[in-house]
């Protein structure tokens, strides 16, 4: 497998449709200076985030897994003035810093970061009883995706797109016999997709400056 070839795509693609400005790479950079890891979106992934927004016309969007806040500005920049993104963080570094990026590109009027467990602060939401979400992107620890996506339709209205990242692994989905958490997470979380009436899924393969992975897209059907 060339991976040299999908990084220098990856850079072609970003270059020409997703080019970062002074507010994204200082995050990217901010996560090296505060000890973060450096799992974000790529460039080119932020912009298919933005893409899809935009093609569900998405005005309030749920995020799951912060980090530094990359991903949550690409999200927050497609929104419309009046638009809303909840995004949800379970590390208080984390959250602070992701807090710091986000005000620093000007969008912490659209943005509500809520720090804690996903699992305790769903069901608040749900309790909430919030306008359904347009769009929900799931970019969280990997053993309870089953759990999230289940909130997430919850969350939901006929149409809402659902996006979770990170549900191939390098290819590891194939082991059956896998004992890797993250591994199994992801593979309960798709056979649970091929199962479920309620949503039209598929599973996309991807290749670039993460590497090898891929995201489930599922939309929430029409009853």
């Amino acid at each position: 497998m060339d991976t040299e070839i999908f990084l220098q795509v990856d850079n072609y693609i970003s270059a020409l449709l997703a080019s970062e400005d002074v507010a994204l790479t200082n995050t990217i950079k901010s996560l090296d200076e505060q000890g973060l890891p450096q799992h974000s979106v790529s460039a080119n992934q932020g912009k298919f985030l933005q893409v899809m927004m935009i093609a569900c016309n998405a005005k309030k969007v749920l995020e799951l897994g912060t980090l530094g806040g990359y991903s949550t500005i690409w999200l927050a920049r497609a929104l419309p003035d009046n638009g809303k993104l909840i995004t949800i963080e379970v590390d208080k570094h984390h959250g602070d810093v992701a807090h710091k990026n986000i005000d620093n590109a000007g969008l912490s009027h659209k943005v509500d970061l809520r720090v804690g467990k996903a699992l305790d602060i769903l069901p608040k939401i749900v309790e909430e009883n919030e306008e359904p979400f347009d769009m929900i992107f799931i970019d969280a620890d990997k053993p309870p995706y089953t759990e999230y996506f289940n909130y997430a339709l919850q969350l939901s209205r006929p149409g809402t797109l659902i996006i979770c990242d990170n549900v191939i692994r390098e290819g590891k989905v194939l082991d059956e016999n896998s004992t890797d958490e993250k591994v199994k997470g992801v593979q309960r979380l798709n056979k649970m997709l091929s199962e479920n009436k309620k949503v039209t899924a598929t599973i996309l393969q991807m290749v670039g400056a993460k590497e090898y992975d891929g995201i489930a897209i599922a939309v929430v059907n029409r009853i």
